[in-house]
């Protein structure tokens, strides 16, 4: 019996973690568009690669 006043307290923490990162998710737009990922998966044409970055610039111009 000593054991449900261990688990209720932590199920509901989870719980509200759950509802939290529920609600997070909600505010940053991951389901605002739910229908085009689905569809990219049908379309023939290759994804684009990305050009290369390019070097980074060091300062100093001897090169030692």
């Amino acid at each position: 019996m000593n054991i449900l006043l261990m688990l209720l307290p932590i199920s509901l923490v989870l719980l509200g973690l759950a509802i939290a990162a529920f609600a997070w998710a909600v505010r940053k737009g991951q389901f605002d568009d739910l229908d085009t990922p689905a569809l990219d998966i049908l379309d023939d044409a290759p994804a684009q690669p990305r050009a290369p970055a390019p070097p980074p610039v060091r300062a100093g111009g001897d090169g030692a």
